[in-house]
């Protein structure tokens, strides 16, 4: 795919594999190699790194400090730390919140949240999901009504990852409970993780872990000046930040990383004897990945490149689930039982493919997906 790119481009990927390679530790590495999640700890240590560099923002323009990169460097940027693999920089930190401030927040806002951000000196999470709010999003529920120069918070967030440590939240809430169209009446308001009134509660996933959670809200007081933006306007901000939420959403790098890992144990298991029956149909499914990769990849270019019609993101959303999810169903079955959980270990091939399954779920479902294509290319909403 390299001949997709030009020479100075094809520079800058080396450039990327070198201060991975120099940077990245090793234990961060193998345990997302293994499928585990970054911590807390690894999201502070690596966005650090990212942000002394000068890369801890790629899309931020440079006046606010991020790097100001094309849409070129930023692919290559996210698929060569997929491929390593390393964290992203912070999601809900630098793709979410950061360029949201950037656009509709206040000075002070800019002034006091976009350093911490870009340093991971505070860690934020997303305040949308509710129970009954989740694909239909504008019918959320939790209110925020104005008391001279505070709101008073009310309801209940669900599916929040990482509340259960991030210092601030950003959340959609209720202002305008009588608005003709639901939409009208949504704000977006930064709220302070310890403030009173905030109850956490842990959600264990399918796959064992705590990564989720539900946030309960009763009459929390903040400040009005942490509105951004305009009383009842919240709904376009919001949709602002699902489009950079859905950037490189094809995760090419991260599907690109397992299919090497696929490759690896195929190479491994030839080495062992396995008989040539059972090596060629593996063999077969991993090449048939790789074709729907590299379709993917140039669809990603086309669409994101400016060649084709923009409406045609959600196709990759939702392709890019379906190839992830193909490729760990294959390496669970490559390694047979040793996927399974042994001696207690928290990393496993399982737990992977488990997690897998919620990736046609996060960041609009994949029949959200078919539906917003079927309204804006076929004309059928």
């Amino acid at each position: 795919m390299d001949l997709l790119y030009s020479e100075e481009h094809k520079a800058f990927r080396q450039e990327v594999r070198d201060f991975l390679a120099a940077n990245l530790p090793d234990d961060m590495r193998e345990r997302l190699r293994a499928g585990g999640f970054a911590t807390k700890d690894d999201n502070a240590l690596w966005q650090r790194r990212l942000n002394q560099r000068g890369w801890g923002a790629p899309a931020w323009p440079k006046a606010f400090g991020g790097a100001g990169w094309d849409a070129d460097r930023q692919r290559i940027f996210a698929d060569e730390c997929a491929a390593a693999p390393a964290p992203t920089p912070h999601p809900f930190n630098i793709t979410m919140l950061g360029p949201v401030l950037i656009h509709f927040g206040s000075d002070v806002q800019r002034e006091y949240f976009l350093p911490k951000l870009l340093n991971a000196d505070i860690q934020v999470c997303q305040g949308f999901s509710e129970p009954g709010s989740g694909s239909d999003l504008a019918s959320l529920k939790t209110t925020a009504v104005r008391e001279g120069n505070e709101y008073i918070v009310n309801g209940q967030k669900i599916w929040t990852s990482q509340a259960h440590y991030a210092d601030w939240a950003f959340c959609l809430v209720r202002t305008d409970v009588d608005a003709v169209k639901k939409q009208a009446g949504i704000s977006f308001l930064l709220i302070d993780m310890k403030s009173p009134g905030i109850t956490v509660r842990p959600i264990i996933s399918i796959d064992g872990r705590h990564s989720l959670n539900e946030v309960f809200f009763e009459n929390v007081r903040v400040p009005a000046d942490n509105l951004v933006g305009e009383e009842n306007k919240g709904w376009s901000y919001a949709k602002f930040l699902l489009g950079h939420e859905r950037a490189h959403i094809a995760g090419i790098g991260r599907n690109k990383e397992r299919v090497a890992c696929a490759r690896a144990l195929l190479a491994k298991m030839e080495d062992e004897g396995y008989p040539e029956a059972t090596l060629a149909a593996y063999r077969g499914r991993i090449a048939m990945i790789e074709a729907d990769l590299h379709a993917l990849e140039v669809t990603q270019l086309r669409v994101h490149g400016g060649h084709a019609d923009a409406k045609l993101s959600p196709m990759l959303k939702v392709r890019g689930s379906e190839i992830f999810q193909a490729v760990t169903d294959l390496l669970c079955r490559m390694t047979g039982t040793g996927s399974l959980p042994a001696d207690g270990a928290d990393v496993t091939l399982t737990r992977s493919y488990l997690y897998s399954r919620a990736v046609s779920i996060f960041g609009g479902t994949t029949e959200v997906q078919k539906n917003i294509l079927s309204a804006s290319l076929l004309d059928l909403s």
